[in-house]
């Protein structure tokens, strides 16, 4: 058998079923589209669950496609192991209701032995053991001999790795095909064979066979349309291909296993702990590439926080290794090389990759040094104790107040044989947790929310004729409440209208969608909303306001104009909006998100900083120049290739159509865009940013107004310029002066106020000499004094020092039912062994309280007044304890 790389293996499959009539479809994003049921695209067939449903149609019913996946279930053992990954690349050849078992074992056994080259005798089948069509097919139609085919049955649980099925829906038996690697790679006992957990029999490809319906009770049912789902791992057939030992020794992964050595300066496995660093690094800096790739950025939550584990594991593994400072972006470049033929966004999106990486890093290198060291501490105190559990207030305390993650934090004490509690972290973390869990709903049996909208016919369509006209009559095809399909809607009833052409502009792309009404004869249904349902049909949601509306009737569609208008001003001032951020700020500025409606536009965009006044002032002058400029808005629709040829800016990550449509604004802006936009940008009037902010690393937002919306905004500053003028007595043109001379006025009230306290704190204390004791030679004042607040304390506490010299000084009073203790120690008592931080954590128990603080200073808060005799009574006890 010939050895092949990677890229040339992916290459080879493809065109293989290309030659069997399948379209060849790139894959799809990491991040999943309307499924939320996955954090992460994690199987080859998970982008395509609309087609095996109906819920939309297929483009072809043969599609071949190599999905790169991210699984993170087990991402404790990736490094410890040669086997575990967490980005990998799935094969896959899929058929909808085509072809079914005899085509796809047929070509699966051809791929392998024919275009391969594998060794005929070295292949082994495995079958569901009831599946006889499948057994027959093997050994009659492919020649394979009987006795080479495994059959795996049910366990006592009735569960089968052979049976494909995930509770009520689609299911089916499987065939896998098994390639003998030879004794070498085996477990030498006498017995080994299929099935066996050695290296030596390793399945390189799994046919399922979607065949039945299943209740979720063990009751089947034939599909009339049975559909095949091929599933392949790119690197472990690379691994039978080039005969290695495991997926780190195949070509692609090889290259960045020896940058990381070195890089290190270090060899692989010649230290096995070096090894799991190095593996660990392999994989993860592949993960982050590739999620970063499409638009996962790191935060605390959901994707964005498997991304920030995955770059942070990584990070703290390469100072394992003794690499010194920031890596992981040099690293990726190695695998942006080696992955870039079979994915070439990844060369375009270097720049940001690369950027992403190296803030992400540099922020992590800040904390890890300071979080380590505590750690270390906290193993010190819990050796000290016999303990090998770290409390769980102690893994949050690294957590909250060093940006120490629970799983470094936890890998870093399994490594010295240690634990973590970690039910006490949850408690602490309860929120966050709570936050986490709703980024994974549960859904159905495919992943999407079971609406009334999958009842719907998949052949049923919609077409948008709405760029200029915002009046049409159309047939209606659909009507829903929001739990059934009707024949009808009457007055006061909610529902989903579908037409078969519409001018209703649905959200997409940022932009709010389009409002209006839908009349039938005197009948009036008043459209609230105007979404994207699935197999391309476009909803109009909202009531029935007057009479009937039925299916199949002849309805006249009215768009809002005065809201399409609004809208169109703000989404043309979007696409002058981020020109001038790229004329500013540099051409590393790429939309990242936005949001336009009737009232304002919102933008989002990769940068690494807070834009500066300046900044910001620049951007606003440049969008209303061109405004002012009154440039003609022109939209062509050409194809994507003559689109990039213009110079319009693409969003990243999109899916373009055939067609694509180009806005023009003069010759400053070229986008492609589907949305809606005025004629001209002298429509716009007007433009201004009223904030900029982060909103996640690496991307800032900016919120503006046009228009209308601008005249609102400033109609409100006025009337709440005039009542703050009002309320301050003074006209509006004079209240900045009127506002300081207040200022200055409080600030000379405070003063005195001060000087108030503290002659009556002064006089509250009375005779203080007469209550000075001495304990252990060393002179306390323990007293309380009335109505003092702890500002007032202080002062006093100050002055109480220096009246009796070296000591120790208590104070206590209550206000407002709330109480205050202040401990003070002079540095002679602090010889004695005084400790005010210790003194006041006893004492602040009689009051209900807590506190601490230092062994000069501390204090504490309470609840209980009555208890301030008791604390003070206290004091001589506590100190009797502390002064030698």
């Amino acid at each position: 058998m010939q050895k092949y790389g990677v890229n040339e293996l992916r290459r080879m499959y493809l065109q293989f079923f290309e030659s069997k009539d399948h379209l060849a479809m790139k894959s799809f994003s990491l991040v999943p589209h309307n499924d939320n049921s996955l954090l992460l695209i994690n199987a080859g067939m998970a982008p395509l669950k609309p087609y095996f449903t109906g819920q939309e149609i297929p483009p072809k019913r043969r599609v071949t496609t190599c999905q790169k996946c991210v699984r993170t279930g087990d991402i404790e053992n990736v490094g410890k192991t040669a086997r575990h990954l967490t980005f990998f690349e799935m094969l896959g050849n899929f058929s909808f209701g085509d072809y079914f078992k005899h085509e796809a074992i047929a070509w699966s056994w051809e791929f392998l032995t024919k275009v391969i080259g594998m060794e005929p005798e070295r292949l082994y089948p495995s079958i569901y053991g009831e599946d006889e069509e499948a057994y027959d097919i093997w050994t009659k139609e492919i020649g394979v001999p009987g006795e080479k085919i495994t059959r795996f049955y049910r366990d006592e649980n009735g569960e089968c790795d052979n049976f494909w099925e995930h509770g009520a829906g689609p299911c089916g038996p499987c065939s896998e095909i098994y390639y003998d690697r030879g004794e070498k790679y085996g477990c030498g006992k006498p017995d080994c064979k299929v099935g066996c957990d050695c290296d030596r029999f390793m399945e390189v490809w799994n046919n399922v066979f979607t065949q039945f319906n299943g209740d979720g009770h063990g009751g089947y049912e034939e599909l009339q349309n049975k559909n095949i789902d091929t599933g392949m791992g790119l690197e472990r057939l690379a691994v039978v291909v080039q005969d290695v030992d495991s997926v780190f020794d195949i070509d692609t992964m090889k290259a960045i296993r020896d940058r990381i050595c070195d890089m290190a300066h270090t060899q692989y496995q010649i230290d096995d702990e070096k090894d799991v660093s190095i593996r660990l690094i392999t994989d993860h800096i592949r993960s982050s590439t590739f999620l970063i790739s499409d638009g996962v950025m790191p935060s605390n939550e959901g994707r964005g926080y498997v991304l920030r584990r995955l770059i942070r594991r990584a990070a703290r593994h390469g100072r394992k290794l003794g690499i010194d400072g920031a890596f992981l972006a040099e690293l990726s470049k190695t695998v942006i090389s080696e992955s870039k033929d079979g994915y070439p966004e990844l060369e375009e999106k270097k720049e940001f990759i690369l950027n992403v990486l190296n803030k992400e890093e540099e922020q992590f290198n800040k904390t890890i040094d300071q979080g380590i060291a505590i750690l270390n501490e906290m193993q010190e105190a819990m050796a000290a104790k016999g303990q090998k559990e770290l409390s769980g207030a102690d893994a949050f305390k690294l957590y909250d107040t060093y940006g120490f993650p629970l799983d470094i934090t936890t890998e870093i004490l399994e490594e010295k044989g240690c634990t973590v509690d970690e039910e006490g972290f949850k408690k602490f973390m309860e929120e966050q947790k709570d936050k986490a869990r709703k980024a994974r709903k549960e859904t159905n049996y495919m992943g999407a929310e079971e609406t009334v909208y999958q009842q719907i016919d998949p052949a049923i369509t919609s077409k948008f004729v709405g760029y200029h006209n915002l009046e049409h009559d159309s047939k209606i095809t659909v009507l829903t409440t929001e739990t059934e399909l009707v024949d009808a809607l009457t007055d006061g009833q909610t529902g989903t209208v579908i037409v078969e052409e519409t001018p209703f502009y649905a959200t997409m792309g940022g932009q709010k969608a389009d409002v209006g009404t839908i009349l039938v004869g005197d009948s009036e249904f008043v459209v609230e909303d105007t979404v994207h349902l699935q197999g391309g049909k476009i909803g109009h949601i909202g009531k029935v306001t007057k009479g009937m509306i039925k299916k199949g009737d002849t309805a006249t569609l009215k768009v809002c104009p005065k809201n399409r208008l609004d809208t169109g001003k703000n989404h043309s001032a979007t696409h002058l909006l981020q020109k001038a951020l790229r004329q500013v700020l540099g051409n590393h500025v790429e939309q990242k998100g936005s949001y336009v409606d009737a009232e304002r536009l919102r933008f989002d965009f990769s940068h690494f900083s807070a834009m500066t006044p300046e900044e910001i002032a620049k951007v606003e002058e440049i969008v209303n120049d061109q405004i002012s400029a009154s440039l003609d808005v022109v939209t062509e629709e050409m194809t994507l290739e003559e689109a990039k040829n213009t110079g319009a800016m693409a969003l990243f990550g999109e899916k373009y159509g055939d067609k694509v449509r180009v806005v023009k604004m003069g010759d400053f802006s070229t986008e492609l865009c589907g949305g809606t936009h005025v004629a001209n940008t002298s429509v716009i009037a007007s433009f201004k940013i009223i904030s900029e902010s982060g909103v996640a690393a690496g991307v800032r937002r900016i919120e503006a107004l046009t228009s209308t919306g601008l005249m609102k905004y400033y109609d409100n500053i006025e009337k709440e310029l005039n009542a703050a003028a009002k309320a301050a007595k003074a006209e509006p043109e004079k209240l900045e002066k009127k506002i300081q001379s207040m200022q200055e006025e409080i600030r000379a009230l405070q003063s005195e106020n001060e000087k108030l306290k503290t002659k009556l704190a002064n006089e509250a204390a009375g005779d203080v000499d007469s209550q000075i004791q001495e304990i252990a030679g060393v002179k306390v004042l323990a007293m309380s004094v009335p109505e003092v607040d702890m500002n007032g304390l202080r002062t006093l506490g100050d002055q109480m020092k220096e009246k009796i010299g070296e000591g120790v000084v208590v104070l206590a009073s209550a206000v407002g039912g709330k109480v205050s203790l202040l401990a003070m120690a002079t540095d002679d008592a602090l010889k004695h062994g005084a400790h005010a931080g210790n003194l006041i954590k006893a004492i602040a128990s009689e009051v209900g309280g807590g506190g601490g603080g230092r062994p000069n200073m501390a204090q504490a808060g309470g609840k209980n007044p009555a208890g301030i005799d008791n604390a003070i009574a206290k004091v001589k006890e506590v100190l009797e304890g502390q002064l030698k």
